[in-house]
């Protein structure tokens, strides 16, 4: 007899959607009595769910949801959207640098080519703020790759955020090539994309 385990809901505050844990984000009352955006989902201290868009955790802020959920005053940074968009942001800088100490990260135009037309990158990176020329060279190859429509094209950080990632080094164009940290800094991704959406 096989059981199927429970999938763990919560309501968005926003919204009043009762929608599973994975598919929300938590906020959680500091010992300061602010509230802060528990992006690992696993800081201590009583939470709040959000639906995982900008849009949405301003909206909370604005309609002052937290206080109302949690049935209690509580402080809010000047621009909580925000405040979460930067902490996100470092968890996708944070798996980039362990793919790198992995040896999953190739950097520098050439070597980025390389993987491309080996078919070993999983992502390819670009600088955000990446000049236009480079860019276009760059969306070229994946065109006549074939690859425009398949891999994923992380270009959501700037050079400086990068270079974070890759040990102060100013690289425009990366590439990553595998491991379980690729995996990671997809996911993280994925997440970052989702909550900038227009909705």
């Amino acid at each position: 007899m096989t059981t199927h385990r429970q999938i763990a809901t919560r309501e968005c505050c926003v919204t009043k959607q009762i929608l599973p844990k994975t598919e929300l984000m938590r906020f959680v009352v500091g010992p300061d009595d602010q509230i802060y955006p528990d992006v690992t989902g696993k800081a201590g201290g009583r939470g709040v769910w959000v639906t995982p868009t900008a849009h949405h955790v301003a909206e909370a802020q604005k309609r002052k949801a937290f206080t109302r959920a949690l049935k209690m005053q509580v402080k809010m940074p000047d621009d909580l959207a925000g405040l979460t968009q930067e902490h996100l942001e470092n968890r996708l800088i944070g798996a980039l640098q362990l793919a790198r100490k992995g040896g999953f990260l190739v950097m520098g135009a050439v070597k980025v080519r390389s993987a491309l037309e080996s078919d070993k990158a999983r992502a390819l990176i670009t600088a955000q703020d990446a000049r236009e020329d480079g860019r276009r060279k760059m969306m070229q190859l994946l065109r006549v790759l074939e690859l425009d429509d398949t891999l994923p094209h992380i270009d959501i950080l700037g050079a400086e955020q990068l270079s974070l990632a890759f040990g102060g080094k100013n690289v425009i164009h990366a590439a990553l090539v595998g491991g379980a940290a690729a995996n990671s800094a997809l996911e993280r991704y994925k997440t970052l994309v989702r909550y900038l959406a227009k909705t």
